[in-house]
């Protein structure tokens, strides 16, 4: 099989390019996923797709294809899902900090959380890496890593799902990163998807780095009638930053409401953030937050009120 009538249409240039439909997203991310095309075909869609750029239609497609491929996770409780896919460049990572409040807020409102990522940059700190260096304490005794061999996921609890679980063929497709130095569709994907299966409602918490992906993301998930929360992500995470609150938009039934407004003015004070953003100090620091010693940064507070109250309206 081939996917070069795709290319073709995709691969005109920035002015040229035209968009595939639905249908021919499906079955030209089908073809990737099972392995079906040369190396050299993967790299020229990808290229060609970083020049184009994503519409709704062909992120849906996308999404549809990996529906069919993606060993989904099951869930006793609606799910709150966490894609983390860039990790800690300048700022410490505190995605693990958000998904570890929510799961608190979860024991009391009835829901899970689950974080997914695979990491495409060695030189970034990983949300993984700081779950890791929290080791077996009572502040992470909810938290499973789960595997091939999954559990079904419950109330209050916490979980992470390495990207190569749940596909094989989407993991492979992020690699291509290394490989061309360049994003694929399937940063898109992983930060628009939702891996829990049917039986449960699950709402996504995602970000977007450009404007570009502001407007595709807010397009498909109003497309697909995604419930879902977008922000700008803090480096790339979809957690508040916590030295200046972001716009907070929610998505429900193809409607989008804005949550919170950005914080605007000068800071008055600057939050006690660690200096050293390795995974070990950043995960005794988000301990010292989650056992009362360090307050938790008023931004993710925020972020963390507005999901529980979003889950709360399922």
């Amino acid at each position: 099989m081939s996917i070069a009538k795709y290319i073709k249409v995709i691969g005109r240039g920035k002015d040229g390019a035209k968009p595939v439909n639905r249908e021919e997203a499906t079955d030209l991310m089908l073809q990737i996923l099972d392995g079906k095309v040369s190396d050299l075909e993967v790299g020229g869609f990808c290229i060609a797709m970083r020049i184009k750029g994503e519409t709704e239609l062909e992120n849906a497609g996308f999404l549809d294809a990996l529906d069919q491929r993606m060993n989904k996770i099951k869930s006793a409780c609606p799910v709150v899902v966490i894609p983390t896919y860039n990790g800690a460049r300048k700022l410490p990572a505190l995605t693990p900090l958000l998904a570890l409040l929510l799961a608190r807020e979860g024991k009391k409102h009835g829901f899970a959380v689950l974080m997914h990522g695979a990491m495409s940059d060695d030189t970034r700190v990983s949300s993984f890496e700081i779950l890791q260096a929290f080791g077996n304490t009572t502040t992470t005794k909810s938290l499973v890593f789960l595997n091939d061999n999954q559990s079904t996921l419950s109330t209050g609890q916490m979980a992470y799902v390495d990207t190569h679980v749940l596909s094989q063929g989407l993991g492979k497709l992020l690699n291509v990163r290394r490989t061309i130095g360049l994003r694929n569709p399937a940063h898109s994907i992983v930060k628009l998807m939702n891996p829990v299966d049917d039986s449960q409602p699950a709402c996504v918490i995602t970000s977007y780095t450009h404007p570009e992906y502001l407007h595709s993301m807010t397009a498909t998930f109003k497309y697909m009638g995604t419930q879902a929360m977008l922000m700008r992500g803090t480096e790339g995470e979809p957690v508040a930053d916590a030295r200046r609150t972001p716009e907070m938009n929610v998505f429900k039934n193809g409607v989008t409401t804005c949550v919170q407004e950005a914080q605007a003015g000068s800071l008055v004070k600057l939050p006690d953030l660690p200096a050293d953003i390795s995974a070990e100090n950043t995960a005794r620091y988000m301990e010292a937050v989650l056992h009362g010693a360090k307050p938790v940064p008023e931004p993710i507070a925020t972020q963390v009120k507005h999901i529980v109250e979003l889950m709360r309206t399922n």
